[in-house]
């Protein structure tokens, strides 16, 4: 059922169903989250059987506040510690040390753990009410089936989990694709997972520079979540495609395209009436905050094609890059 996000007795009981172990849906200003108690292995459980995800690929903790690392990381380098207080509460996890016998589940096993505190009222309120109650986290991956296409309203994950899932409604997601993650276990900084945080200002805020997972190797780089290569897919074949590869395409349907979508900064000459069109805007923070939405409604309409035309090739564009190019790999 949808709850109002607004209504601090709806929080409450959101907070309780938390507390005894069960799920909630709620929003933050990434994507929305599917929520169990992190200090609760059989809870967490629920959440891998829910989203049938396996129980290997770790889940973020969700915290109320900066101080709430301590409850789950053995140790916070300085410059792990400049990143939290430049972008907390914000779209930024970072992944530390694992205090030995907490959240081993959620962490899926490994001896790290990702955390973050989120800036969106509704998810700060549903947290601190948790923690009220004595729930210090929240594992809270996205509240969508396993490498489907992550929810931004309420109504998503209802359509995901159905009515009996308790979903706190707080309104379209303002930033829309999931937050950066930074593993700050290695003695640097290394980007796992892009965001809307450009890497500039992650340098600029820890003071160090941000290496990518590929400066590594793979024995060195713990698990995160979201960084499947095939991830984020809708129903329908993603195809990323240059703006005249799709003219030309077009071209050769005429009227007869159907069942195909497009997503595209270009405008085309699209002959066809049966033909589903979507202008992406030029501003990458705005294509972020409407991308998973987008390609929902495109299945909703029936596509069985989309095609997206290449983003920019510039850092502010990096987390739709990181998002189209793994939907399009599955």
């Amino acid at each position: 059922m949808i709850l109002p996000g607004t209504d601090p007795q709806a929080v409450l009981a959101a907070a309780q169903c938390i507390r005894a172990g069960g799920l909630v849906g709620f929003p933050t200003e990434t994507v929305y989250g599917l929520g169990a108690d992190a200090s609760s292995d059989a809870a967490v459980a629920g959440i891998f059987a829910a989203k049938g995800r396996p129980a290997d690929h770790p889940l973020i903790v969700h915290v109320a506040q900066a101080r709430q690392v301590t409850d789950y990381a053995s140790g916070v380098p300085p410059f792990a510690a400049r990143l939290i207080e430049a972008f907390w509460p914000g779209p930024l996890t970072v992944i530390l040390p694992r205090r030995s016998g907490v959240a081993a589940a959620a962490a899926g096993g490994q001896d790290s753990i990702g955390l973050r505190c989120p800036a969106h009222p509704v998810a700060l309120a549903f947290l601190k009410a948790c923690l009220e109650l004595g729930v210090s986290g929240v594992a809270g991956p996205s509240a969508n089936r396993f490498g489907r296409v992550s929810p931004t309203t309420a109504a998503h994950v209802a359509q995901e989990f159905g009515d009996a899932l308790r979903v706190l409604d707080g309104g379209p997601c303002a930033v829309g694709i999931e937050s950066s993650i930074v593993d700050c276990t290695r003695g640097r900084p290394v980007l796992l997972r892009p965001g809307v945080l450009a890497r500039s200002l992650l340098e600029a805020a820890c003071g160090e520079t941000v290496l990518d997972k590929e400066d590594l190797p793979d024995t060195a780089t713990p698990r995160a979540s979201g960084t499947l290569e095939a991830h984020y897919a809708p129903n329908a074949k993603v195809r990323l495609m240059d703006a005249d590869a799709i003219q030309i395409a077009l071209d050769v349907l005429g009227a007869d395209a159907a069942h195909i979508a497009v997503y595209a900064r270009t405008l085309f000459s699209i002959k066809s009436t049966r033909l589903h069109y979507r202008r992406m805007p030029g501003d990458a923070a705005a294509t972020a905050q409407q991308l998973f939405a987008v390609l929902r409604d495109f299945d909703a309409q029936g596509a069985r094609l989309i095609w997206i035309e290449h983003p920019p090739d510039s850092p502010e564009w990096d987390g739709v890059r990181d998002r189209l190019g793994r939907a399009a790999a599955s």
